[in-house]
């Protein structure tokens, strides 16, 4: 039997800014029902990863694979395998919930049957129906952000990558979406960032520690031991501050 893919294949992953080299030879997988934290400051390449694993951006050299598929040449299978919510999702305000969630659904290639079954899903897990019929320009930060990561869980992909998921919510909202991570870890694989030590030793299993555009490293997280990330983010990015 061939063995199945990794989720996330990422090789020798570089981008350039012109001459500013921001992304340079990160390696690295990620394994269905895996949590993985990419864990760095501001401006330690997060961001540009996750644009190069979701095909926004072109790589410099290096390759990413999605379930096997190859980001840029095999653009479209890659897309149908994840789902991605950005630091700052785009939504239009003079929809309602359910228009928002159907427009997606349709984008995603879903039929009108299953579009409306995965609106039913989603509101249900992420406990939008009493906002469903709202405009979403309407609803709290909190909700607009239910609304965000229901877009990325529409379909089930077997990927789902989130970009600093708690900025802005309130500690309620931070503890639903632990424990919504936790919950999708069973099926799914998924790839989260944050510049927050405390929030990535929370939820991930392993974690990738960036510094500059380079990885550092990888860390195993173990919940029992509290802190222990801490300290290896601080050795290993010791020489960098220095």
């Amino acid at each position: 039997m061939v063995p199945e893919p990794p989720v996330i294949r990422a090789a020798g992953l570089c981008f350039d800014y012109g001459r500013r080299r921001v992304l340079d030879d990160v390696s690295f997988t990620l394994e269905r029902g895996e949590v993985l934290g990419m864990l760095g400051p501001n401006g330690a390449g997060k961001s540009t990863c996750l644009r190069l694993l979701t095909g926004y951006l072109a790589p410099t050299a290096g390759r990413a694979e999605i379930c096997g598929f190859d980001v840029q040449r095999e653009a479209d299978a890659a897309r149908r395998r994840l789902g991605f919510v950005p630091e700052d999702p785009t939504l239009y305000p003079h929809l309602t919930v359910d228009e928002t969630l159907d427009f997606y659904a349709r984008l995603k290639g879903l039929t009108a049957t299953d579009a409306a079954a995965e609106r039913a899903r989603v509101c249900a897990r992420l406990r939008l129906d009493p906002v469903r019929r709202m405009p979403v320009g309407r609803l709290s930060r909190g909700y607009r952000q239910r609304v965000a990561l229901a877009l990325g869980l529409l379909g089930k992909p077997p990927l789902l990558i989130l970009d600093e998921p708690t900025n802005g919510l309130d500690p309620w909202q931070i503890i639903e979406l632990r424990e919504l991570i936790a919950e999708l870890a069973g099926a799914q694989a998924v790839l989260v960032t944050s510049h927050v030590l405390t929030e990535i030793e929370r939820v991930a299993t392993r974690a990738l520690v960036l510094q500059h555009g380079r990885l550092l490293g990888a860390v195993d997280i173990d919940a029992a031991r509290p802190g222990a990330l801490e300290e290896r983010f601080l050795a290993m990015t010791a020489p960098a501050r220095a």
